[in-house]
């Protein structure tokens, strides 16, 4: 017969505690995602970049490596690294923090306070050098900057190969003897540097538009303190592409219009070249007529972007995400051909501006009088016309988080300004923008 095992006094068995350690262990995870620090993406804006909640520093609900060891369940693998980085579950590189001495600047500009690091995808090894530093606290303005470049470079460089080419001599060694370009070669090009443009910019939301970034201060949360850099941003890559298009092109401008002499094209300056980088009206328009066409190709431009971006009038068709860049081509294209001829559909301050004062001063003349001082026209009607675009389409059609959608149209929360801004700073520090 067999006699009864006796169990020492203290001693417990594994089996028969494992399933409460298991209960504590997976009661644990919620608490450590809560204490878990929040995603800070490359973009900075949720309206505009496809990457934001993909390129997080650390998934929200991933537990800390505290909570991890002070659990009883069995050992799991390491996601975090001696540095502070974060590895990917399934292996795909590696993310950290930046630098601590990057945030000042960049909290200083409006910009995310921590810019992440994929080892993987931007070899950020090498970021305790100089310039990788200066490259990552400035990324969103750097990323406009080249943005705007290459929409202007593309739609400059279109309109001096069109016109330039124009000549008798040209046409004749052409091929079919028509020269090298037309009015579809410019509306294609603007739309193809527009497109290019965005998938340049698209860690800074790619907004390469004065205008459409007032807009998105106004409608879409983006943060008031990155305006002014990102002007300038886009101010100095319509300058810069202008610069590159006039030195490339300098010998046929001086084919073309004679050497040493710069000017703005008129009825009775015919060869004048000015309009290969800025924009001037038609002889016979009206100041009035000026403005408007301006006013109704911005409103038109960002009321199609915010359609394009509203995951909420997808229907069955998907214009958002990897499509986006190439919905804007056929926006671009379709002003170009509908809104091109009076006015020139500038529809952005900054690529009119810009390459007007690079003419200015490389000599051209009459570049601010032309047109009864046309110039003020294409830097003020964008902005008016981006914001009651942005307006309509949010008034008719869009159903998420706007001023709009808020109690009288959002002319309540101009009562009260304090609060309203106070509010918005407490949920951009939410969503770690400030």
């Amino acid at each position: 017969m067999l006699e009864p095992v006796r169990i020492p006094s203290g001693y417990t068995s594994t089996m028969a505690t494992q399933p409460i350690n298991t209960q504590r262990s997976l009661e644990t995870l919620p608490n450590a995602a809560v204490h878990s620090q929040h995603p800070l993406n490359h973009s900075s804006s949720e309206e505009w970049s496809d990457k934001d909640h993909k390129d997080s520093l650390q998934s929200p609900t991933a537990p800390s490596m505290a909570h991890l060891e002070n659990t009883d369940s069995p050992p799991q693998q390491n996601m975090f690294t001696a540095d502070g980085g974060h590895k990917h579950p399934h292996g795909h590189g590696l993310q950290k923090k930046a630098s601590s001495t990057l945030q000042s600047p960049r909290a200083w500009m409006g910009l995310q306070p921590m810019a992440t690091l994929d080892e993987e995808l931007d070899h950020a090894g090498h970021n305790h050098l100089f310039w990788p530093k200066v490259k990552i606290a400035l990324k969103e303005p750097i990323a406009e900057f080249w943005g705007t470049f290459i929409l202007v470079l593309f739609g400059d460089a279109a309109i001096a190969q069109t016109l330039l080419s124009g000549t008798d001599a040209v046409r004749a060694s052409s091929p079919g003897g028509g020269g090298f370009g037309a009015w579809d070669t410019i509306s294609w090009a603007w739309g193809l540097g527009l497109m290019l443009g965005v998938y340049v910019a698209g860690d800074s939301g790619a907004f390469l538009n004065p205008a459409i970034c007032l807009a998105s201060c106004i409608f879409r949360k983006l943060p008031w303190r990155r305006l002014p850099m990102y002007w300038a941003a886009e101010f100095l890559g319509a300058f810069v592409a202008a610069g590159v298009v006039y030195g490339n092109y300098i010998n046929g401008i001086n084919q073309y219009e004679g050497q040493g002499i710069r000017s703005v094209a008129s009825a009775t300056n015919p060869t004048g070249t000015a309009g290969i980088f800025a924009t001037f009206p038609a002889s016979d328009l009206t100041k009035a007529s000026q403005f408007f066409d301006q006013f109704i190709g911005s409103a038109l431009l960002v009321f199609l972007i915010w359609t394009l971006k509203d995951d909420s009038n997808k229907g069955k068709f998907v214009a958002s995400g990897a499509w986006f860049p190439l919905g804007l081509f056929f926006v671009m294209m379709g002003i170009a051909t509908a809104f091109g001829w009076q006015t020139g559909f500038a529809i952005n301050p900054a690529r009119d501006l810009g390459p007007r004062v690079m003419i200015a001063a490389l000599g051209y003349s009459g570049v601010w009088s032309a047109g009864g001082y046309y110039f003020w026209v294409p830097i003020v009607a964008p902005f008016c016309g981006a914001v009651v675009g942005a307006f309509l389409y949010d008034v008719f059609i869009y159903t998420g988080e706007t001023p709009v959608n808020t109690p009288w149209l959002g002319l309540k929360k101009l009562i009260n300004p304090k609060r309203t801004i106070q509010e918005r700073l407490e949920h951009q520090r939410q969503q770690s923008i400030v």
